[in-house]
């Protein structure tokens, strides 16, 4: 009998540990099942406060590996200028990312979380990253496949950080200079925008053969999860003011605003991100009808829809004022991830308690989940959630630094060349006794970077590792050169000196979003004007303009030799160099129309009042090694000058 019941036990003991065996065995953590048998089998295993938590995204500073474990946070990110520490190395970024990871991963159910960050000209946060130029200078390229390298430099060099996501790229189409973040447009022509979607294909690698449109991709470590951004007419607004109305019909919405896009999403875009600006009044952030209806049911995009920061708040107006129905707004609109950043208990109190009020349905919430499990499946991050030291060799490499410097190169645009075809002013000797190089934005790094690099609103003076338009200008000359520089010279250093030429470096300060609302009188920043009319009144020039956008310059133009755009070429000033003295030519195109004078705003190419200073598409060439100025041409030109007029005064008075 003892015999006989020891038997049943261990029997029974058996049967328990392959019942046990079986319950550990978890679908949701096999990569060989199908995406969707993944996320269904765990949607049903989670708690409503584990959904929500998928649905939140807070700021690094208010995150702690705690905070992630107890409240199911779904992602993090870094708002502008939001390091682990000044200067902070790959590895210290790595560090704090990991450190939030495993707090996600020690949850029941040990749900990867993702880390975003606005990487939108290189990793653009992160000291000694790579900062490309932005994207109103690539537009100027007409480069897709530049782009698309770009994208693929930039995922690389996100990725040695330990991050996974970007926020990028914005594909608005700017339609007012006026507006703050018409740099972030790649042009005023939705066709050039949608090009340049290619940069997709970059951050989040090719597609697969037979891949099927509208679901995300990403196609491995090296990758990231892109977010075409912002949707929808952000670039339409009213005055170019930020985050304000986009007064339109539904067939200009459509055919400017939303064709890029399509290629978005035909290039398996991840994410979207809402637009703070409303349409006819509506805010974008509360539309049904354009996130859920028309994004997700009509163009089938099946990734996730992300707010912008604090972009729920701005609902209602003021903004916060009533936070609770803004939540139900905005995730009753469609949107699936909540860029809440700082106060995220109140959000998860407020969307709990609209769902077990049945105000926001379980189905609008399972809904949201399996977007973003589904970007988090696809992107293997249930494989490989902690990052290693793999890509840290990557931020800053160098064959990123000579992409973005044949960026700036492709992305110039020659205004103006000589007062005449036969007279060319451009290229540059690079041997003459002695040249003068002016103006604030020649030796200014943060300048030459603008807006969105290392801090938010960017700023002056060495703010990361790169290379000055004046150092890039050092270096092309001939060493026999003596290069004098001054930032706003004087008379008195234009009479003591005899200069061969001279090259003004002007523009914009730094700034983004609203800050550059508040300068749209779109003028060179002082003393910008005097140093043109001081340096190139003495002394024949070239006028290097560096802006976020179109600013005012007719009243200059007579002045100069030469007029080039470099709009915000980033880190790599040699770049700029390389085509004012011939080792490149010159093959940029204007991405938007440059105005006259600022009461002509707004004014895009087809307008009926269209009368620009220099047309939408405009764009001198040069050829590499082309003759351009010659310093004994010019001194011979002048010598013969005199002599002929010796001669006329001496035949008038033998007369």
């Amino acid at each position: 009998m003892d015999k006989c019941i020891i038997s049943w036990i261990y029997f029974l003991l058996l049967l328990c540990g392959a019942t046990i065996g079986e319950a550990e065995y978890l679908k949701y953590k096999d990569s060989n099942q199908t995406i969707n048998a993944r996320i269904e089998d765990l949607l049903k295993r989670m708690t409503l406060a584990e959904k929500i938590g998928q649905m939140t995204q807070i700021e690094r500073k208010v995150a702690s590996a705690d905070v992630m474990k107890k409240y199911f946070i779904g992602s993090v990110l870094s708002g502008g200028g939001s390091v682990p520490a000044p200067q902070a190395s790959a590895e210290d970024w790595i560090k704090m990312v990991n450190e939030f990871q495993k707090g996600a991963l020690s949850t029941r159910l040990g749900i990867p979380m993702i880390y975003g960050i606005d990487a939108v000209h290189g990793n653009n946060n992160v000291y000694k990253a790579t900062i490309f130029p932005h994207n109103v200078g690539l537009g100027a390229t007409r480069d897709p496949e530049l782009v698309k390298k770009i994208g693929a430099a930039t995922a690389l060099e996100v990725r040695a950080t330990g991050i996974q996501y970007a926020f990028a790229p914005c594909i608005a189409v700017c339609r007012d200079p006026r507006w703050g973040r018409c740099y972030e447009s790649y042009s005023e022509n939705h066709t050039i925008v949608q090009q340049m979607t290619d940069i997709i294909l970059g951050l989040q690698g090719d597609l697969p053969v037979n891949f099927s449109k509208g679901a995300p991709y990403v196609g491995g470590k090296d990758k990231v999860a892109a977010c075409a951004k912002h949707y929808l007419g952000d670039g339409g607004t009213h005055d170019g003011i930020n985050e304000n109305n986009t007064i339109i019909d539904s067939h200009g919405l459509l055919s400017i605003h939303m064709p890029a896009y399509y290629n978005s999403i035909i290039n398996g875009v991840s994410t979207v991100m809402v637009s703070y600006s409303s349409w006819n009044g509506v805010k974008m952030h509360a539309n049904y009808d354009m996130v859920t209806n028309y994004l997700k049911n009509k163009l089938r995009f099946r990734g996730f829809v992300i707010s912008d920061w604090q972009g729920i708040d701005r609902i209602t107006s003021p903004a916060g004022s009533n936070y609770t129905y803004s939540v139900q707004a905005g995730v009753n609109a469609g949107i699936d991830m909540v860029m809440v950043p700082y106060n995220y208990t109140v959000f998860i109190d407020d969307l709990t308690s609209l769902v077990n009020k049945s105000v926001v349905s379980m189905s609008r919430i399972d809904d949201a989940v399996r977007r973003i499990l589904r970007v988090k499946f696809t992107m293997g991050l249930f494989e490989n959630p902690l990052a290693d030291l793999t890509y840290t060799d990557q931020l800053g490499k160098k064959e990123h630094r000579e992409l973005a410097r044949e960026a700036v190169r492709k992305s110039l645009v020659l205004l103006k060349n000589g007062n005449s075809s036969n007279q060319p002013f451009l290229p540059l000797p690079k041997k003459a006794k002695k040249i003068l190089v002016a103006g604030t934005h020649a030796d200014n790094l943060g300048y030459q970077c603008g807006g969105w690099t290392i801090q938010w609103q960017g700023d002056s003076g060495d703010i990361t590792v790169g290379t000055t338009i004046l150092n890039a200008i050092k270096s092309t000359v001939d060493p026999s050169t003596t290069v004098i520089y001054s930032a706003n010279p004087d008379s008195t250093i234009m009479k003591e000196n005899d200069f061969a030429y001279a090259i003004v470096v002007v523009g914009e300060p730094p700034y983004a979003e609203t800050a550059g609302d508040d300068l749209n009188n779109l003028t060179i920043l002082d003393p910008g004007p005097a140093t043109i009319e001081t340096v190139c009144g003495k002394v024949k020039c070239a006028v290097v303009v560096v802006s976020d956008r179109p600013v005012v310059l007719e009243p200059y133009v007579p002045l100069m030799e030469a007029l080039v755009a470099a709009w915000l070429p980033g880190t790599e000033g040699q770049g700029v160099a390389d085509v004012l003295f011939g080792d490149y030519g010159f093959t940029g195109r204007l991405p938007r129309t440059w105005f006259k004078r600022i009461e002509q705003l707004p004014m895009n190419v087809g307008d009926s009042h269209y009368d620009p200073l220099f047309p939408f598409d405009f764009g001198l060439t040069t050829k590499p090694g082309q003759a351009g100025y010659s310093v004994n041409g010019a001194r011979r030109k002048v010598v013969k000058t005199v002599s002929f007029l010796v001669l006329s005064l001496v035949v008038a008075l033998v007369l």
